[in-house]
């Protein structure tokens, strides 16, 4: 025993050991009238499409190099119900995307394995109470496509679109997260965020199981490139706008 640590003659184990664990808990500086701090929780990913949720870990992407001009409204759409985007036919917007309107016709599937048009999902990304539309798309190659539409004044607006292979799509908190299987192996997840103009891209994450350092994409100034047809990579414009841009990995579904 530490000489310099003497239990005190006449004094009980019992209390000193009290004494002791009073002590530490001292430490925090917390009274025993003082609240304690309130803790923080921070929100956790939460799948869109739970089916596909497993059969892709991670998502596609591409650091947009570039600021784009805002997405532009689809053209040819017909005036919206008093619903809006909570009550429109997601075959009809897929019509009106010049990119899609060849998926639209394609079967509604409801688990993965088939090609086809998974269910819609409604859910309010930009925090304005309104709930945006999000359509997959999974096509005969194994790849798919998101494309996310915006509702405002009245006019239908795609403010975010990417493909890559097997999606898996989830909410943190009102930020979208994108995974999907890397072609070199890994995996990559993708975070979405609403600018006020588009989902733009937040973090490009790709992970390697074995052993491989991570590999941490720049933060994009914002989502906006656009592609042709059902092709493009992570971006926040949703739209052909005729700009085109670069694919991510392997970008055509």
């Amino acid at each position: 025993m530490n000489p310099r640590f003497r239990i005190p003659s006449g004094v009980p184990l019992a209390a000193l050991a009290v004494a002791v664990l009073s002590a530490c808990g001292a430490g925090s500086g917390l009274g025993d009238s003082d609240p304690a701090p309130p803790v923080s929780v921070q929100p956790r990913p939460e799948p869109l499409w739970s089916a596909w949720s497993g059969s892709s870990p991670s998502a596609p992407g591409e650091d947009p190099t570039s600021r784009q001009p805002p997405p532009e409204p689809l053209a040819g759409l017909g005036p919206l119900g008093p619903g809006g985007l909570a009550e429109a036919d997601v075959r009809e917007l897929l019509r009106a995307d010049t990119r899609l309107r060849t998926l639209a016709d394609r079967p509604m599937v409801k688990k993965p394995g088939r090609p086809g048009i998974r269910p819609p999902v409604r859910t309010d990304l930009t925090g304005d109470g309104r709930p945006e539309m999000l359509v997959a798309v999974d096509v005969e190659s194994g790849r798919s496509v998101l494309v996310v539409y915006y509702e405002k004044r009245g006019k239908v607006y795609p403010v975010l679109f990417t493909a890559g292979r097997r999606l898996a799509v989830e909410t943190l908190g009102t930020d979208l997260l994108v995974r999907s299987p890397c072609a070199e192996g890994g995996e990559q997840a993708v975070r979405f965020h609403w600018d006020g103009t588009r989902m733009s891209t937040v973090s490009d994450v790709k992970s390697y199981g074995n052993g491989g350092e991570d590999d941490k994409g720049d933060k994009g100034d914002d989502g906006g490139k656009s592609g042709k047809g059902a092709e493009g990579g992570a971006d926040g414009t949703g739209g052909t706008d005729g700009s085109g841009h670069p694919g991510s990995p392997g970008a055509r579904p």
